[in-house]
């Protein structure tokens, strides 16, 4: 980040920590630091804000920011990726392929990772026919994973022409949607890449 300020750059990096536990006995503990990992957050956020503070005429538009991001297990459930191992019978509990505890961002990430989207790419959210959308590099990819995504939903993301859009099977508000969302996209945006988890 000094660098960058120094030159006008915009170099990113990437850091690894383990989340090692801190020491019950020790100063880092007593102020609330769990682990090393939030040592280190606080360590880059007090960088960055020292960097901009140091030279504030020639920060103002340096990015300090950073994501903080954590190795877990697949967002979709196992008959996601082996359907045929799937008992019959079973399918009525696997209405929703996604795991229970994952949220809006998880799979939005998970999706950045299958589609080579660079982790570090501008993400918004933004609100289309009352339906929270990220919209990820300037549209380049669009997902929306609420539920109860009308045909409205549908054709206001298409006429924006997105490279890439993902929404979850369960999100669609009804069969009319899903048997429209095909017919909006080949109408508005014919090359957009669509994926439905």
């Amino acid at each position: 980040m000094q660098l960058n300020a120094e030159d006008g750059r915009h170099r990113k990096f990437i850091m690894v920590q383990l989340p090692e536990e801190t020491d019950a006995k020790s100063e880092a503990y007593k102020v609330g630091y769990k682990n090393i990992c939030e040592i280190g957050k606080e360590r880059i956020r007090r960088a960055g804000k020292k960097i901009k503070e140091d030279s504030p005429l020639t920060t103002q538009n340096l990015d300090v920011g950073f994501r903080v991001l954590k190795c877990d297990s697949s967002n979709m459930k196992d008959v996601y990726y082996t359907p045929d191992e799937v008992e019959q019978n079973l399918f009525e509990n696997l209405a929703d392929n996604i795991k229970d505890d994952r949220t809006p961002e998880d799979l939005l990430f998970q999706v950045m990772l299958d589609l080579g989207v660079t982790l570090s790419s501008q993400i918004e959210q933004i609100e289309i026919a009352g339906k929270r959308v990220f919209t990820v590099a300037d549209g380049f990819l669009m997902a929306c994973f609420d539920a109860d995504v009308t045909e409205e939903t549908i054709k206001a993301v298409a006429q924006q022409k997105p490279y890439y859009f993902v929404m979850r099977d369960s999100s669609m508000a009804n069969d009319s949607v899903a048997t429209n969302f095909e017919q909006i996209f080949a109408t508005y945006s014919p090359d957009t890449v669509r994926k439905v988890l």
